[in-house]
């Protein structure tokens, strides 16, 4: 594998690239802005992105966000949300608030997220996928006659259907009304709604319906519910259940791959090893004990079937016919 070496400054330049990629985004046309431009560009984007961010998220008709857009996202058109307008001089006064798709030739007039099943596009009713609908406003299928329109029965990991969530655009303010995170002002491109580490994760994930992280303690000890995900209904018996200390006569002298309290990481590796060479020792000694047992079987046989051929044979052309036998038998 060939080997990347980096001249002296050169984790620096490409700091320096990472931190342009994040600002300029797909501004550039692939083509990178010299010095001048881009001082120009900060100046004239930067204080836009900071006073007018759009929030994108995927919400659920309970009002969680079930996915937070970020730059990497795709839409339905197949491109990313970073390829769409994201940055406004002055906000629509129309909701809902429409990102129309950059990339020429497309016909998305306005970011719509489509989740994915796995690392699949999900079907329409009408049996095909996502990506063979156009991306034109009614979404109708470019593979059949009888589709609508695309209508996904998919369903969430919150539990509802695809088709009841939506892809909502919100400003900040809008966001703090309704108590949702917003995060830090960021000089970066097509941020969407992500916060944090924690917009990475699915709404259900985040264990609240803002995914401003850790829960409340009323959070944590309400009862749970015919409501609630069943992922806590089913482990609802096991959470109120007290905790059980681990000893020496408990869980980890009965499961020996467990570290007991008093045991640090060089005891425990070494005791685990000793147990492999008693295991690996015991199977081989019960190896050579079968062994000798199937010698045993074999001899008791071989001199039974000699005496029942020297009674019905004769004493001369018994041991042959034997020989013979057990050179078949033993194969």
């Amino acid at each position: 594998m060939e080997r990347l070496t980096l001249p002296p400054g050169g984790a620096a330049a490409v700091d320096e690239y990472l931190e342009y990629r994040r600002i300029v985004g797909e501004d550039d046309g692939g083509k990178q802005f010299t010095p001048e431009e881009y001082e120009e560009y900060k100046r004239k984007v930067i204080p836009i992105r900071l006073l007018n961010r759009l929030f994108v998220s995927w919400r659920s008709p309970t009002g969680v966000d079930c996915k937070l857009v970020g730059p990497e996202t795709l839409c339905f058109c197949t491109h990313r949300y970073k390829q769409h307008k994201t940055d406004f001089e002055v906000i629509p006064q129309w909701r809902p608030i429409s990102l129309p798709c950059r990339v020429p030739g497309c016909l998305c007039r306005a970011y719509l997220y489509v989740p994915l099943s796995g690392a699949q596009p999900i079907r329409c009713r009408c049996k095909h996928l996502a990506d063979q609908h156009s991306a034109a406003p009614g979404l109708v299928c470019n593979a059949c006659s009888k589709c609508s329109g695309f209508h996904s029965c998919f369903t969430c990991a919150c539990g509802q259907p695809a088709h009841a969530h939506d892809t909502v655009v919100e400003t900040k303010q809008e966001r703090l009304a309704q108590g949702k995170p917003v995060g830090r002002d960021v000089p970066y491109a097509a941020m969407g709604g992500l916060t944090g580490f924690s917009s990475l994760a699915e709404g259900y994930l985040r264990l609240d319906d803002s995914g401003i992280g850790a829960p409340s303690v009323e959070v944590l000890d309400a009862s749970v519910t015919a409501t609630d995900h069943p992922f806590l209904r089913a482990f609802q018996a096991s959470s109120n259940s007290p905790p059980e200390t681990l000893t020496d006569g408990g869980t980890s002298s009965q499961v020996p791959s467990l570290r007991k309290p008093e045991e640090d990481d060089m005891a425990f590796f070494e005791r685990r090893y000793q147990e492999r060479v008693l295991l690996k020792s015991a199977l081989a000694l019960r190896e050579k004990e079968m062994e000798k047992r199937r010698g045993r079987r074999v001899g008791n046989m071989h001199t039974r079937t000699s005496h029942i051929l020297e009674m019905q044979l004769g004493p001369f052309n018994h041991q042959i016919l034997a020989s013979e036998f057990f050179s078949l038998t033993t194969k």
